[in-house]
């Protein structure tokens, strides 16, 4: 299964990220084989890589948020299984480099998770209700595992107790 993937990286604050695109191609590859969804062949994923202020007017304009956030999704018109277009993902620069700061995790992994929970959005998941959380995170943890990637909703991975569990994009 291969998607077709277009990138605009609108912040110059992005060229911190060496190999982009490669990161960008290979995670959305990795997510597609391993969502479980019947996605058909060279569907398209459009990202935008932005800086704070962009999505902060996205968020204002389209969930009437103000404020920036990390990651957000635009799914598109179709059906997942029909979808040529499969819809649009924008990804803010300080946020998520501040929040992998934070996690002390590298600006590498945190794209990647981002990338992954706005492309399982895309595909029609959604953390709202808890079961819906709990099964949008049991996939994203699973995606990113395959890249190596740690669980991204524990603070320590070897601790799973209550209280260590981190925020989740775009809330």
């Amino acid at each position: 299964m291969s998607l077709t993937v277009e990138i605009s990286v609108e912040s110059e604050l992005w060229t911190a990220l060496a190999g982009l695109e490669v990161l960008v191609g290979a995670t959305l590859q990795t997510a597609a084989e391993n969502c479980g969804d019947p996605l058909l062949e060279g569907a398209e994923v459009s990202l935008l890589f932005c800086d704070d202020a962009r999505i902060r007017e996205l968020n204002q304009q389209f969930r009437d948020k103000d404020g920036p956030t990390n990651v957000l999704s635009f799914p598109g018109p179709d059906t997942v299984e029909t979808a040529a277009f499969l819809g649009d993902i924008a990804i803010a620069y300080e946020t998520v480099a501040r929040e992998a700061q934070e996690d002390s995790i590298s600006l590498e992994q945190h794209c990647r998770h981002m990338i992954v929970h706005g492309f399982l959005h895309l595909l029609g998941y959604d953390h709202e209700e808890d079961d819906e959380a709990e099964a949008m995170e049991a996939l994203e943890i699973n995606i990113l595992r395959q890249m190596g990637v740690k669980n991204p909703y524990l603070a320590d991975e070897t601790e799973e107790t209550e209280g260590n569990e981190r925020v989740r994009p775009g809330q």
